[in-house]
């Protein structure tokens, strides 16, 4: 099984920064896209940032040049930079992966999450 852990939300005022983490664990094979995705309250979940293991990034239009994605590959961890954060990204944040496991000789690929971090951002 793999799992993600989440790590670093919390109370911030605006235009503070806050550093999330995610690190996933277990029979990992490989890890392919990695990424943020977050839910206000009353709202779909969305995608915040992603990363490729090659370092290629894609950002929702409301968090670009804000927000940075980063990932550590010998570590299976991505982490989000946010900075000047604005009331509007209160949400909870969740980490994704899509994940190669390896079971004998079959490969197969899934999406996991994380379990969610809030973060709130104060006016």
């Amino acid at each position: 099984q793999v799992q993600l852990v989440e790590f670093g939300g919390g109370l911030v005022q605006a235009g503070g920064s806050l550093r999330l983490s995610c690190v996933a664990s277990g029979t990992i094979f490989s890890i392919d896209d990695m990424g943020w995705y977050r839910q206000a309250p009353g709202k779909q979940r969305e995608l915040v940032a992603v990363i490729t293991p090659g370092g290629s990034t894609n950002y929702a239009d409301s968090v670009k040049g804000r927000f940075t994605v980063s990932r550590d590959n010998a570590k299976n961890t991505v982490y989000l930079q946010m900075n000047s954060l604005k009331p509007e990204d209160t949400a909870v944040y969740f980490c994704n992966a899509v994940v190669v496991v390896r079971s004998g000789s079959y490969y197969g690929s899934s999406d996991y999450w994380g379990q969610g971090t809030q973060v709130t951002v104060s006016s």
